[in-house]
């Protein structure tokens, strides 16, 4: 469920008034993560890498509050669910946006993320959850990349992780993340806690 809420009754009253006016009030912050766990995990169990990421994504969002809460149109907005936002390759050779409802079950997870992506590529539709407090991902799987700035727009102030190509060394794979964020929704350090839960999730990943 998505209510209203009063700025100056939440957490986030002060930032809501510094931030909310201001012409770029996003806030992007880069981390590489140790990925070792996630590959094996994927390789052994024959899952989607890309979708292993994203279950970590919204696990690891789950744990931070402030997740919860987002501005949309000047107003705050404070959700009960989440969902985890995927970009798909689709069938005619552009691209649409798939939202995945959030399961701390990883298996109905990895249904769901697999019966509406393919959907999403089969009918070169977008899908979009009104009541959800969205999370984008961006992968772009191809390309070994050190940082990713998403444009912004005020028409979507969602926090979005984009990630490009795991790095394979000797002893350990890493990957770099870029983590973009309105700082009206949060500030640095919860997106701090938040990469650090994400880290503990793809260590801890069965």
């Amino acid at each position: 469920m998505k209510r209203e809420i009063d700025p100056q009754e939440s957490n986030r009253a002060e930032a809501f008034r510094m931030w909310m006016s201001s012409p770029m009030p996003m806030v992007t912050l880069v981390k590489t993560l140790d990925v070792s766990r996630l590959v094996k995990v994927s390789k052994k169990s024959g899952m989607k890498f890309t979708m292993l990421m994203c279950w970590c994504v919204g696990k690891a969002a789950g744990q931070v509050k402030e997740f919860y809460t987002l501005p949309v149109d000047g107003k705050l907005y404070r959700y009960d669910k989440l969902a985890v936002n995927v970009i798909v390759e689709t069938s005619k050779g552009g691209i649409n946006s798939c939202d995945i409802p959030f399961s701390d079950d990883l298996q109905q997870f990895n249904r769901d993320y697999l019966m509406l992506t393919e959907q999403a590529a089969r009918e070169s539709r977008s899908s979009f959850f009104e009541d959800y407090m969205i999370i984008g991902t961006s992968a772009m799987i191809q390309t070994e990349l050190d940082c990713i700035v998403n444009q912004y727009t005020d028409q979507f102030c969602n926090p979005m992780v984009m990630w490009g190509k795991y790095r394979q060394g000797l002893f350990k794979t890493t990957l770099p993340v870029s983590f973009q964020f309105h700082h009206v929704q949060m500030d640095g350090g919860h997106a701090g806690r938040f990469l650090a839960n994400l880290q503990k999730e793809i260590d801890n990943i069965k």
